[in-house]
């Protein structure tokens, strides 16, 4: 009991401390200009880059098996170059999700986006699905308000003070939140009432939902909850991507709706996920700087040492839910 609450108390202090620097850098960014911005999340990101040997280690192990004609140096510089952009992607969101609607709004493209008003008018609801690739967090922010709000699948931080931050940003432009937790119900209910619903799909899943499929030619442990969805409901399910254009402002990319499988075909749902992760495949080759290579996505591979815990509390946790 003592030991426990020792613990406790650790991790109490331990998240005080968590928020505090967060909210210290939120507040310093907002009145910086977008130059000085990009530059501190590239310091920072390059500093983990240094700091957090394991995670670094499992970064350039994951290249170079994704990779394998690259050299060595090249996964260091491309690991390098991702430990930089999450660096940006998280100090740019504080900065981003404090800007007004209309100044959202003018930070963003859209490219694709009568794809998903042409799913919507279906009826039946839409699945949009990415990756920890590019500024998903920021794409969220500015599809509500140029497209109409969604509901975006998430999974709770450990860190409390951290999760209701988080949950404020991802809900302060009108989009809701989803835990996954138990949140099937809450999922069929939003598509039955043709609303968009918003999933990652490219960590390592243990649920018995899971699906093996081919990722960068090796076997992925897949939630197939996207495919299971849309066999059942109907629903489109569109490929999303937001990607950086300069300045702090994004493309946000809305690809042609997955062809769902054949009536016939014995597996559909592990059909149906592999021709998602196809997608997920091809912007990461396209630009391998933007996905979190330094998680275990698989875990046939030994990756050394691995931290349990990441560098951004918004991109590293593992899943290990029911959806």
């Amino acid at each position: 009991m003592r030991l426990r609450r020792a613990s406790d108390a650790t991790d109490s202090v331990r998240h005080r401390l968590e928020y505090l620097a967060v909210r210290l850098v939120q507040q310093v960014v907002r009145v910086l200009p977008w130059r000085v911005v990009h530059a501190c999340g590239t310091l920072l990101g390059w500093a983990f880059y240094v700091l957090d040997r394991p995670h670094r280690r499992m970064a350039i192990v994951n290249l170079q098996a994704a990779f394998p004609l690259r050299s060595h140096e090249e996964c260091r510089t491309i690991a390098r170059g991702t430990f930089a952009h999450f660096g940006r992607l998280l100090v740019e969101l504080l900065k981003f999700s404090a800007l007004a609607p209309d100044r959202i709004l003018a930070r963003v493209e859209f490219d694709g986006r009568d794809r998903v008003e042409h799913a919507l008018a279906q009826g039946r609801g839409v699945l949009l699905f990415t990756g920890h690739f590019g500024f998903w967090e920021q794409h969220a922010l500015g599809h509500a308000l140029g497209v109409q709000p969604m509901s975006v699948v998430a999974r709770a931080l450990d860190n409390p003070l951290l999760h209701d931050m988080l949950e404020r940003v991802r809900t302060s432009t009108g989009n809701a939140v989803i835990y996954r937790r138990g949140g099937l119900r809450r999922i069929r209910r939003a598509l039955q009432s043709n609303q968009i619903v918003a999933m990652l799909i490219d960590q390592h899943m243990q649920a018995a939902d899971a699906v093996y499929v081919e990722f960068f030619n090796r076997p992925a442990a897949t939630t197939s909850a996207v495919a299971a969805l849309a066999i059942r409901t109907g629903a489109p399910v569109i490929p999303a991507f937001a990607l950086p254009i300069g300045s702090g402002r994004y493309k946000l990319i809305y690809e042609h709706p997955v062809e769902p499988p054949r009536p016939d075909d014995p597996d559909p749902a592990r059909e149906f996920t592999q021709r998602c992760t196809d997608v997920l495949e091809m912007y990461v080759r396209r630009y391998p700087e933007l996905w979190l290579w330094m998680h275990r996505r698989w875990r046939d591979v030994d990756a050394g040492a691995a931290a349990t815990r990441g560098m951004f509390p918004v991109a590293t946790q593992d899943t290990d839910n029911e959806i």
